[in-house]
């Protein structure tokens, strides 16, 4: 039987959404058909890990979490984003959260003494994935930020403003074609999202309807 009480909210959804229930998840609902597809994966497990942000230590964790700053790697069905000095955003499939917590507070217990903070964030960050052949003519309206693939390859992580908002863009592309993942404070989803509608809608920019084999962000690749 179809779920109709969800447990948890999307950060995109607003007054006016269409929505279904997925996995336990309200998420708004669409039919992208146009040059730009925006695709919510909010309900994905978010982890945030942070420690110092130079020296020995962060050499140490940086080896221990499989990536660095301004780099992003996936590690089995985990994609780990390094946006920040010293800070690491892991995203996997939905309910693992917890999981990924205990994951990461083991296999950095052995690396250091100093304070390290593994928390999960799936319920206070927002996930968009932007993608389709004018996704970066989009982005290049709303940023400032050099697109060029010789500044910003795939695999790269940053932290910027896109539409005024402080957003990690992480590059992560799809069968060779140009794909971001933009993740910001859940109370300026909404708003972000809007924007990009808004500034995408001569591209035909959609959004793109939640699904139930939304299991991880391996079955967007």
């Amino acid at each position: 039987m179809p779920e109709t009480s969800p447990t948890a909210r999307s950060a995109f959804l607003g007054a006016a959404s269409l929505t279904r229930v997925v996995e336990g998840w309200e998420v708004p609902t669409g039919d992208a058909s146009g040059a730009v597809t925006l695709a919510d994966l909010s309900g994905l497990a978010k982890v945030l890990v942070k420690g110092p942000a130079a020296g020995p230590t962060a050499t140490r964790m940086a080896t221990a979490m499989g990536t660095r700053f301004g780099r992003a790697a996936w590690d089995g069905d985990r994609l780990v984003t390094g946006a920040a000095p010293g800070e690491w955003l892991v995203l996997g499939p939905r309910g693992t959260g917890g999981a990924t917590v205990d994951h990461f507070r083991t296999a950095l217990a052995s690396v250091t003494e100093d304070l390290v903070t593994v928390m999960g964030l799936t319920h206070g960050r927002a996930l968009l994935r932007v993608h389709g052949p004018a996704t970066m003519l989009l982005l290049r309206r709303l940023t400032a930020l050099d697109l060029d693939d010789r500044f910003v390859p795939d695999g790269s992580a940053l932290r910027t403003s896109v539409a005024a908002v402080v957003t990690d863009v992480v590059r992560d592309d799809v069968a060779g074609s140009p794909s971001y993942l933009l993740h910001c404070e859940r109370s300026s989803g909404r708003y972000l999202l809007d924007t990009l509608l808004a500034a995408g809608e001569d591209l035909g920019a959609q959004l793109q309807d939640g699904h139930p084999s939304w299991g991880g962000l391996e079955t967007s690749r």
